[in-house]
Formats: C-alpha cells, sequence, structure tokens
C-alpha cells in the first residue's frame, strides 16, 4: 500500500449487488467532476441523468415485463449510495425512479396503469414527482386540503402542494388528496396527474439550502381532470386505509434517502482520511495527534453501523415496502450519522472545509435536508416508538 493510500471505506459485496455497486461506482466517477456545477448553477443534472438512462439504472426496480430489471429496495440502495458519494442531486434524481412513484404504481395500480406508466419509469421518458407536503400540512400529512370533487365517473382536482422534488420537471406526479368533505386520516387517496392536462399550473420554484441540482416547486392544481384510470388509491370517506398506504409507500424512499446520506458521507471520510494523511502541522502529519484520530475512528465507527442499519431495513422489503420499524432506525441513525461525519469532516480540514474551493461544505447542505425529507427526525422517532412500545398515540 503506498503511503498516499488507505483501505477502502466500503469493499464491494461479493455478487450481483457488487456488481451492480461497481456499474453505478462508474457512472458516479463519470458524473462527480460537475457535481459542483450543478449546486452552483442550481440547474438540473440532464448529463447526469443520460448516463444514469444509458447505463440501465433509473429501470432497476421496475419489473422485467416492462422493460426493467425486477430488482427491490437492497438493489436500489446500493446503486443510490454509490451515486451519491460523487453528485447528491443527481443520486436524488435515480431516487425517483428506484423508490418512488413507479414502485408506488406497481404495488398499488392496475395491470392498465402499469403497463401505462411503468415502461416509461423503465426508459427514462418520463420523469416523476410525488406530491404529499402542503403549507399546512407537513409531518402532519393527514390535513392536506388538496381535493377531489366527484366529476361524473372521475374526479376534479383541487388545490396545492409545496416543495415538491422534481415538481420542476415531472410529466408524471402521484398526488396525494382527499375526498371533498373529508377530514383527517379518512378520505385520502392517490391520483396519477400528468403535466400537460388543463388546470395544471406552471410549477414554482423553492430555492434551497442542499441538493441544489434537483429543484422543488409548489403546485397547483385547479380542476385538474381525474379520469377513473388515473386513480390508484380510491378515496373512501369511511376508511384511513390510503392514510396508512400513504405512509407506508414512502419507506422505499426512507431507505433511499438514508443510504444517500451514507454517500455523501462515505466521501466526506475517505476526503478526512487522507487529509489527515498529507496535511503537516508543527511539523508532524495531523494524523498522528490522538483527537483527530479519535474523531476519525468515531466517524467510521458511525457510517459502518448506520450502513448495517440501511441494509437490514432494504432487506426487509415486502411486498414493496420495508418493515416501519426497521426504517424508521436506519433513516434517522443514517441522517443525524451523514451531519455529524460532514460537520466533523469540515473541522478535520480547518477554515479550508468551510470554503467553497472544497466539496465538504456542499456535503454537509446536501445531507441537512434529509432528515427533513419523507418525515422529519421527530416523527420517525414518534413512529418508532410506536413500534416499540406497541401502541400508538394521537398527536392531535
Amino acid at each position: 500500500m503506498s503511503e498516499a493510500s488507505h483501505p477502502p471505506l466500503a469493499p464491494f459485496e461479493e455478487g450481483p449487488i457488487g456488481d451492480l455497486r461497481r456499474r453505478a461506482a462508474a457512472v458516479a466517477a463519470a458524473i462527480a467532476p460537475d457535481a459542483a456545477r450543478w449546486d452552483r448553477e442550481e440547474a438540473f443534472p440532464e448529463p447526469s441523468w443520460a448516463r444514469m438512462r444509458d447505463a440501465g439504472l433509473l429501470g432497476l426496480t421496475v419489473p422485467v415485463a416492462f422493460g426493467g430489471e425486477g430488482l427491490g429496495v437492497v438493489a436500489a440502495c446500493a446503486v443510490l449510495e454509490e451515486l451519491a458519494t460523487a453528485c447528491m442531486s443527481s443520486a436524488m434524481v435515480a431516487q425517483l425512479y428506484l423508490n418512488g412513484p413507479p414502485r408506488a404504481i406497481d404495488v398499488l395500480g392496475t395491470d392498465e396503469q402499469r403497463a401505462r406508466f411503468l415502461p416509461g419509469a423503465a426508459s427514462g421518458e418520463r420523469s416523476f414527482a410525488i406530491a404529499i407536503s402542503e403549507p399546512d400540512a407537513g409531518s402532519d400529512a393527514t390535513s392536506l386540503r388538496t381535493r377531489l370533487e366527484p366529476d361524473g365517473a372521475g374526479f376534479r382536482l383541487h388545490g396545492g402542494k409545496c416543495y415538491i422534488t422534481n415538481g420542476v420537471r415531472a410529466d408524471t406526479v402521484l398526488v396525494f388528496c382527499r375526498l371533498a368533505g373529508t377530514e383527517g386520516a379518512r378520505g385520502i387517496g392517490a391520483v396519477i396527474v400528468e403535466a400537460s392536462q388543463d388546470g395544471y399550473a406552471d410549477p414554482v420554484t423553492h430555492p434551497k439550502m442542499g441538493g441544489r441540482g434537483m429543484p422543488e416547486a409548489t403546485l397547483a392544481f385547479d380542476g385538474v381532470r381525474i379520469d377513473p384510470d388515473a386513480v390508484l388509491v380510491r378515496p373512501d370517506p369511511g376508511s384511513s386505509r390510503a392514510a396508512a398506504i400513504m405512509l407506508r409507500q414512502f419507506n422505499p424512499e426512507r431507505c433511499g434517502n438514508a443510504a444517500m446520506t451514507l454517500g455523501v458521507a462515505r466521501a466526506a471520510l475517505d476526503a478526512s482520511i487522507s487529509h489527515v494523511r498529507s496535511r503537516r502541522q508543527f511539523g508532524r502529519e495531523i494524523g498522528e495527534f490522538q483527537g483527530l484520530q479519535w474523531k476519525v475512528a468515531d466517524m467510521a465507527t458511525r457510517l459502518h453501523a448506520a450502513r448495517l442499519l440501511v441494509a437490514d431495513a432494504a432487506a426487509s422489503d415486502d411486498g414493496g415496502f420495508p418493515e416501519v420499524r426497521r426504517t424508521a432506525m436506519a433513516k434517522v441513525f443514517a441522517n443525524e450519522t451523514a451531519e455529524a461525519v460532514c460537520r466533523e469532516a469540515i473541522q478535520l480540514h480547518g477554515h479550508a472545509g468551510y470554503t467553497r474551493d472544497l466539496p465538504l461544505e456542499r456535503y454537509y447542505r446536501d445531507v441537512r435536508g434529509m432528515s427533513l425529507a419523507g418525515g422529519t427526525s421527530e416523527i420517525m422517532r414518534n413512529v418508532l416508538a410506536g413500534e416499540v412500545i406497541g401502541r400508538r398515540y394521537r398527536q392531535r
């Protein structure tokens, strides 16, 4: 081993998942040089999307019958972790294909809906978003107000959504809404909306702190026609079934969220190891100082533990949706670990880590938002407590 090298932080597994990681790592190496550009320009990473599409990564979890490879959450998380070591924004693009609306359509949809939407997911011809959050319905997701008004055999969709990842570019949006006149967990449903439809307003972008190459947007719906074949989960005023589906269908995305933060943290730790071996102060490598050795040891330990939790959660995939308890544990621990690792990486690099000359400040900004997306750490702890105690406590 040369003086400049160090042991790999995450050796590739043997077998198909290891092969898949190598495939994703090759794409990551190609997109890495432009990662800072997408952040700086707040521009969607079109070349990254094209490379991921051409490598067949976008359709990995789409069933073989519709042009994909039929793989599960474990494979998706492996790919997302590798992509995020290079560019979080690019990984977020892949996340929507691998763990987003296409998975929900596959698990919950009709044969006609699968045939209509999934081939476009496998080929990358469609671009997806999922719309749940509203100004007054964030963590309290069952307070959403976007509503379906009955109209003949179908509905009309009215209302708006905010902070929708890929909302600017998406042409196919999975929208959670409620039947007009219902409240709380009852009467919630899900519909598939296409951006070309009448009543679908031009999206408005939200500037944000990190993940800036994957814009978020406000979406507005003014009487968008929802035909019966566009209803994924039919709203039932007497049932809270769809509310449970809404929470559960996010579990693949939560696993992917955690995997992406691990990828960024891996990059931060790798940079830190190289730095403490090459940076000299007081006549010696700074890695010789015990205090800095302990930082690196703690970073590596927490990161390894987080990877095991994410792997465990992803492997609990049951019928398309991983287990709630394991997913909540993995997301909370991985998100908070990644933020801690990136923060310590900046500290280890001194003021240089705080500047934009190095990617560390971008790494920190990118992972910070992930403990808000897909369920905040506080909400995940509430969910987890309900699973551990065996009783759900009403927050209202």
